[in-house]
């Protein structure tokens, strides 16, 4: 058995929860997870449709984007998730989909404000949208240069990827991660959904106001705080 076995299994079962969650139409997204004392994450194999995967199809990659392992070609993202692991060394997993309402406002080039207290129960910031890349960029190594558009975006608002594990690429689509492939996963499926909520809520209302910083502070803390009461102990 592979050495690699268990990363496999953990990107195959966090791959078919896109479909399950409505964040993929046919393959359009892609999970990858991470091993870091090993220095590799296995990921979704190029256009193999979902009814089509197991996890003897995950390949296994380096943190240089480079084939470990593995029979079929890496998704088209991979150096988008190399980039990521290389420089952002406590995450464990990234997703990338296109999903509806989430790309769509990244397709309009606008970060989603913060309007309700869904958003501020999982960050306490609008969700950035990176500005789409220059031409010299998209002509060379585009998949390499989308892990640094995110990261130099984030760089530019101070954000730090542990606390807000979501962005929009701008004109492209989404983005998430987490310390695990399931928590990047569980990320995505909340990104679709404020997003959603949040263009709602300008078609309701226009001019609908950011939500208050007391109500944001708040809805945050009590599930994220020292003191948070949020869930079983």
């Amino acid at each position: 058995m592979s050495q690699y076995q268990h990363i496999k299994q953990t990107a195959y079962d966090a791959n078919m929860q896109l479909p399950k969650l409505g964040l993929v139409l046919f393959t359009f997204g892609n999970v990858s997870a991470a091993d870091r004392e090993l220095g590799v994450f296995a990921i979704k194999p190029s256009g193999v449709p979902y009814d089509e995967l197991s996890p003897e199809k995950m390949v296994i990659v380096d943190f240089d984007g480079n084939t470990v392992e593995g029979s079929h070609r890496p998704s088209s993202d991979t150096k988008t998730h190399a980039v990521l692991y290389k420089n952002w060394p406590k995450i464990g997993g990234i997703v990338h989909t296109h999903s509806t309402f989430a790309t769509a406002w990244a397709q309009s080039q606008r970060c989603i404000p913060i309007f309700g207290t869904t958003h501020a129960d999982h960050l306490t910031t609008d969700i950035p949208c990176a500005p789409p890349m220059s031409d010299e960029m998209i002509q060379g190594d585009y998949e390499y240069q989308t892990g640094f558009q995110i990261i130099d975006h984030f760089k530019e608002l101070g954000l730090s990827y542990e606390e807000v594990e979501m962005v929009l690429v701008g004109n492209h689509a989404p983005f998430t991660w987490g310390k695990t492939a399931d928590k990047a996963v569980y990320n995505s499926a909340v990104l679709e959904s404020v997003a959603h909520m949040a263009y709602l809520t300008e078609q309701i209302n226009a001019n609908a106001p950011r939500l208050k910083d007391a109500l944001v502070k708040k809805h945050f803390e009590r599930k994220h705080g020292p003191d948070s009461y949020y869930g079983q102990a």
